[in-house]
């Protein structure tokens, strides 16, 4: 035997308008094309029997009665026997008086009809078993869809329709399936009047949906004509009824466990199983909807984010108290590869990127996970107030602190640059702006004893005495015998320490340089200063990049000033001026002046047309992606 069915199912902008309506909208069109089929099939029916191919046994081809064809589960053919058998009693006979005489027969096929539905409902009840007689599923749907035809038909005739007209077995296959979805719902691992345990109550459901609903398009679907789409409906009835459950949870209050349960059900384990490839090829997941209102989720939200904050705010309190009480008690940080490293960082910034992480998920909200992260801005201020304490009450253990201070300002910065996402734009450039004043004060904290040592011999740089070779070794072994009291930083802080240091001593060198104590008279002594600029820049670099600075760009400042020493053609000068000021925008006239003021061979008048030249030549330079220096250094 051959059938063929074929209806219309409402897309997804017609599903969207009226979820309620699962098949009713699609039977026009199905009905439309069943009344204009050809009825070629090679069943041949008498009123009583059907002539099939094989009989229930398998056997050779013979003739099935009603009852053996439902003794089969031969549900369709069954129902067209009493459909063909329905013509011949009410389609003959169109007056109601002349079926008096054929009471029996009517009775007869009333009480076979009967017969059929119970079995029919039967078949259906078994839909979501797993072990489900797939064939037995099918014909019952086509007898079903049969059934809703022969229901039109009478609707377009002016006889007597029989009693059973409308069958209404649609409403009825809706009804039962909705039904057997809720008892499925109802029947899980956990009572829904288990108060205790209210959290797994709503995750056995959960998992009885997703389980239900993988069965549905891995076999029940297949007993569906592909544009019934019996996926969405049964996605339509399991949601309606997760969702009813869960408002009657929700309504009676929860405790913080059972009420993060409920909102990672709604907002994250929920979609992610109608996401799920083989659910969201066949679920028109989007037009579902939410499973709970606004008006539900809301104060079960505020639950929620207030333990957050509160959990967030008692680490944070603990982990800071913690660190102060170490450095009350006199103690050393704790080091690791002989770096001192400091909790806060290590143990805050996981806790803010799970809690931040988690919140996101679980109420289904980025903003709303973000003003969580308020909290941060308070915690590096704190953090800043504890930091000036140790730089203000400088005890034995301040600097070791100071180091492994550092080393958390590296990570919390870190942290918000990778992490972004976590952080509103105004919370994360407020704590950048803490974390740089941090690093900033902290340098400035360690470098300053390192400058007082060193002031002695900085004053002889731009003097006569400077143009000898001894003058600079000798502050080449202070600086690093100074700067070996400076390790015990993390590498990175190390290197940003070293390079701070770096251009904070050249900025030093040109300073005195600037002063004009030495008088360069002639092309001579001008030569000798090239010299001694020249290796004294190589001399400092080699000695910073050995100590880990990577501020390579220092030892050229110095070599372009040592340029402007040696030339002695003015058009060669000025280039080279400009050169300088176009690399280094923050060249002021006044700084050329008081380098050229120490090439005393030079009239004011040839100053003057230096610095005019460069002037003209700020102008057009870009000072914003330029590297500022000579700002560092002041000309009286």
């Amino acid at each position: 035997m051959s059938f063929m069915f074929c209806c219309c199912f409402p897309c997804r902008s017609c599903r969207a308008k009226d979820l309620t309506a699962p098949f009713s909208a699609c039977w026009s069109s199905f009905l439309a094309w069943r009344a204009m089929r050809t009825h070629s099939d090679s069943m041949e029916t008498d009123g009583a029997t059907v002539r099939s191919p094989l009989n229930p046994s398998g056997g050779p081809a013979g003739v099935l009665t009603f009852e053996e064809l439902l003794e089969a589960n031969h549900l369709f053919e069954a129902s067209q026997l009493l459909i063909e058998r329905e013509e011949r009693l009410f389609g003959e006979i169109t007056e109601a008086e002349a079926l008096k005489h054929r009471e029996e027969e009517v009775d007869s096929l009333d009480v076979d009809r009967r017969a059929l539905k119970d079995l029919v409902v039967q078949i259906l009840k078994q839909s979501l078993s797993t072990e489900v007689n797939v064939v037995a599923l099918t014909s019952a749907v086509k007898a079903i869809c049969q059934e809703e035809e022969q229901d039109q038909q009478w609707k377009q005739r002016d006889g007597t329709p029989p009693a059973w007209r409308p069958s209404g077995w649609k409403k009825l296959h809706d009804s039962m399936l909705c039904s057997l979805v809720e008892e499925h719902m109802d029947n899980t691992s956990s009572s829904p009047e288990d108060q205790v345990e209210k959290s797994l109550h709503i995750r056995s459901m959960g998992v009885q949906l997703k389980q239900d609903l993988l069965l549905v398009v891995e076999v029940v679907k297949s007993c569906y004509p592909p544009e019934l789409n019996i996926c969405n409906s049964y996605a339509r009835w399991y949601h309606q009824t997760f969702s009813t459950r869960l408002k009657k949870i929700a309504e009676f209050g929860l405790d913080d466990k059972d009420c993060t349960a409920l909102l990672r059900w709604v907002n994250e384990y929920y979609p992610e199983v109608l996401r799920k490839p083989e659910l969201a090829s066949e679920i028109d997941h989007e037009a579902l909807g939410k499973l709970l209102p606004e008006k539900l989720l809301k104060p079960l939200e505020e639950q929620y984010l207030s333990k957050q904050q509160s959990e967030l705010t008692t680490c944070i309190d603990n982990v800071l108290e913690e660190a102060k009480q170490k450095w009350e008690d006199g103690e050393e940080p704790s080091r690791e590869d002989g770096c001192f490293v400091s909790p806060v960082a290590y143990d805050l910034i996981p806790i803010i990127n799970g809690i931040v992480t988690t919140t996101v998920k679980v109420v289904g909200d980025q903003s709303k996970a973000q003003d969580l992260t308020y909290q941060l801005k308070d915690l590096l201020q704190r953090f800043k107030i504890f930091q000036d304490d140790i730089m203000k009450r400088s005890k034995p253990n301040s600097k070791p602190f100071i180091k492994a201070i550092l080393s958390c300002v590296e990570h919390f910065r870190d942290f918000l640059v990778k992490k972004s996402d976590l952080f509103s734009e105004d919370v994360r450039e407020s704590c950048l702006s803490v974390l740089m004043d941090m690093k900033q004060s902290a340098h400035m904290y360690l470098l300053s004893p390192v400058h007082k040592v060193l002031k002695p011999q900085y004053r002889k740089l731009g003097t006569s005495d400077w143009l000898n070779k001894s003058v600079f070794e000798n502050l080449l072994v202070s600086i690093e015998q100074q700067i070996q009291d400076l390790q015990g930083a993390a590498e990175l802080c190390h290197q940003d320490l070293m390079g701070q240091l770096h251009q904070e001593l050249t900025a030093e060198y040109v300073k005195r340089l600037l002063r004009g104590e030495v008088k360069l008279k002639d092309k001579e002594r001008q030569e000798k200063a090239y010299m001694t600029v020249k290796n004294n820049a190589e001399s400092l670099h080699n000695l910073f990049v050995k100590m880990g600075s990577k501020e390579d760009w220092l030892k050229e400042i110095l070599n372009k000033i040592a340029e402007v020493l040696k030339l002695q053609d003015l058009p060669a000068i000025k280039l080279q001026v400009v050169s300088l000021g176009t690399d280094y925008p923050d060249l002021s006239v006044k700084h050329v002046s008081a380098l050229l003021k120490l090439k005393t061979n030079l009239t004011k008048a040839e100053r003057r047309t230096v610095k005019a030249i460069l002037s003209d030549a700020l102008k057009e330079t870009n000072v914003v992606s330029a590297r500022p220096f000579f700002s560092r250094v002041p000309i009286k």
